[in-house]
Formats: C-alpha cells, sequence, structure tokens
C-alpha cells in the first residue's frame, strides 16, 4: 500500500437499519450543531473522507469497501453482508457496541449468537475498537488468517485546530466526572462520585456531573452528601461542541470505568486537553497511560487525581504526552493510513 494510495483510500461505513442521518464527509466537517460529529463510528468514514450510511443500496454505490456495524437481533446486519458480498464489496464487521458488557448483554441469546458467529465467519474481516473486541473475533476466525482481524482505536481529528476546545490553565477548575450511567455496574460510577467527593473536601474544587435521570438522578446524589456548593449538574443534553466546551473548564476528567469500552470519554479529554485519570478504555490505555485506571486500584486513582488537580505543571506534561501519543496512534491521518493497509490485505 503506497502512500499515495492510503491518501485516496475511502470507506463506507453501514450502520443497516440506524437511525443516524446519512452523511458523506468530503471534508472533515468543522464543530457545528447539526451534523453528526466525526467521532465514534461515524470517525472512521469521515478519516477517510467517505460515507456513513443506513441503507445497503446507497453503501454499495459508494463502490468502496465496507464497515458493516453488527447491532440489535443482527437480521439487518446479516442481509446487508450478503447484498454487499454479492454486489462485490470488500466488507469488514464490527459490533457497533464494544464494551465488554455490551458484548456480553448481545450475545446472550443463542439464535442472536448464531447469527453474529455466521456473520464474522463470512466477512472478509473484523475492525475492533478494543483489543478485546479483536480477541473475539480472531478466535472465531480461528481458521482464517489472523491478519484479517484488525485493532483499530477509534479516530480523533486532533490536528485539526477547529476541533481544539483547549482552554488557558488560569481558565480551568474542578473535576468533570466522565460517566454518567448509574444503573451500568462495570462504569462504577458512584465510586467514581465518591472519590470526586473526597478531592473536593481535600482541596475545595467543584464537581460537574451529567444527570440525564431527573429527579431520580438527583436524589441518589443527594445521598452521597457534597458539601453545599461543591456539585454542579448538567440537567439537558447539550450539542456535542457545547459539551465539550463543558468538559474543556475543568482541570481534570475522572472516572472509574470498568468496562473495556473504545473509550469515548478520553477521546473527549483528548480534544479538550484536559487529563483523563481513571477508566479502561481503549483510548484511555492508548493516549494517557500514566493516569489510566487498569491494573490500579481506586485508591491509586484517587491519589493521582489528586496530584494533578494540585500540581498545574503535572498537568501540563501529562496533556502534552496524551496529544504526542494520539498524534501517532489516534488521528484521522493515521488511522486512515492503518485502514487503508488493513483493506489492502483483504482485497
Amino acid at each position: 500500500m503506497t502512500s499515495q494510495s492510503a491518501e485516496h483510500f475511502r470507506l463506507t461505513v453501514l450502520n443497516p437499519g440506524g437511525r443516524d442521518r446519512e452523511q458523506q464527509f468530503q471534508t472533515v466537517p468543522a464543530p457545528s450543531k447539526g451534523a453528526h460529529p466525526p467521532i465514534n463510528f461515524h470517525a472512521f468514514a469521515a478519516c477517510t473522507l467517505g460515507a456513513f450510511h443506513h441503507n445497503t443500496r446507497r453503501a454499495i454505490s459508494e463502490n468502496t469497501p465496507v464497515l458493516l456495524l453488527l447491532r440489535s437481533d443482527f437480521r439487518a446486519s446479516e442481509r446487508a453482508l450478503a447484498d454487499l458480498k454479492k454486489a462485490g464489496r470488500t466488507v469488514a464487521v464490527s459490533l457497533k457496541e464494544t464494551g465488554l458488557h455490551q458484548i456480553a448483554q448481545q450475545l446472550g441469546d443463542p439464535a442472536k449468537l448464531s447469527r453474529f458467529m455466521k456473520i464474522v465467519t463470512d466477512a472478509d474481516g473484523c475492525i475492533a475498537t478494543t483489543p478485546e473486541a479483536a480477541e473475539i473475533y480472531q478466535r472465531i476466525r480461528i481458521k482464517r488468517d489472523p491478519a484479517s482481524v484488525a485493532f483499530v482505536p477509534t479516530p480523533y481529528p486532533i490536528k485539526d485546530q477547529r476541533w481544539d476546545f483547549s482552554l488557558p490553565p488560569a481558565e480551568q477548575s474542578g473535576i468533570f466526572i466522565g460517566t454518567r450511567e448509574c444503573d451500568v455496574p462495570s462504569r462504577n460510577h458512584f465510586a467514581a462520585l465518591l472519590v470526586a467527593r473526597h478531592l473536593c473536601e481535600a482541596t475545595g474544587e467543584r464537581v460537574t456531573v451529567v444527570n440525564l435521570d431527573g429527579y431520580k438522578g438527583r436524589r441518589l446524589l443527594g445521598e452521597l452528601n457534597f458539601p453545599q456548593g461543591i456539585l454542579r449538574l448538567i440537567e439537558k443534553w447539550k450539542p456535542y461542541p457545547d459539551y465539550l466546551c463543558d468538559v474543556a473548564r475543568h482541570k481534570i476528567v475522572l472516572q472509574l470505568d470498568r468496562s473495556h469500552v473504545p473509550g469515548q470519554v478520553a477521546g473527549d479529554a483528548l480534544l479538550c486537553r484536559v487529563p483523563c485519570v481513571g477508566g479502561d478504555g481503549a483510548i484511555e490505555r492508548v493516549a494517557f497511560p500514566k493516569t489510566t485506571g487498569e491494573r490500579r486500584t481506586i485508591t491509586e486513582i484517587g491519589s493521582m487525581a489528586l496530584d494533578l488537580l494540585k500540581d498545574a505543571d503535572l498537568r501540563v506534561a501529562i496533556v502534552a504526552e496524551s496529544q504526542e501519543r494520539a498524534r501517532e496512534r489516534l488521528s484521522f491521518e493515521k488511522v486512515r493510513s492503518q485502514l487503508a493497509k488493513f483493506f489492502a490485505i483483504l482485497e
């Protein structure tokens, strides 16, 4: 795969039956409150200046390789794979939800598991946004070429100045809690809140929490007895650029997630140039190895967070290292090249 062919590589992402609006990415979009931002699986289309579709016929008409997302009961994905292969397209597949708890939930039904095994076996290859998902695909495709499965972390537009939401250190304060799901045990959301309460008692820093559960969420938060005036709630959904502006106002992003997800919490922190502390997502492990939560205790994560809140120079150093690692592994340019080389192997 030459640098020129990588430069001209385009990918179509197909989410059959999905609800996201279809998009053509002639250019990487600027932050806006309208179109879907170039994150998650939209980022795979955006970084290659490709397309995102939910209609199989339109995906076929793009005349490009396809990343087929597996969702719901996998029936639509199974039909789409058959149509794509009949049309001669090179197809890699990926589960749309790839946290370990999400994979377990999706594959607990025998019929769904059967369809999943067949799709993964019949596809030309598999792309995994976490190392753990890659291992699952490889074990199913044990008789196929190991190179037909690739771990490709979710790309972020790190080098695009329009997506730099950073603020001067003097304008940053407080702790942003990166998780928000109280009912998913592996998120450890309330354990993170307990750590944050201890940190705010030690430093006086405020804590920002996204609560989209209304009265129920407020009641649960009330039981934690944060000091008066310390807790700030975001209780309405915001467009992604507005959300990033909120994140960027903080000294750190804190989480204790143990779900092995792709890592959007850390990805948001990268765009905001804020240290991400805790979490074991793929982006956390790639970009924030010194503050990741993998193989660290809650006490160790709390201690790291305290050091970062107190030391502005340490925050600057962690951000600088995370940006360098992101440019090397997660930038749109690097992932486009990785995708081009991978699909060249499949053809």
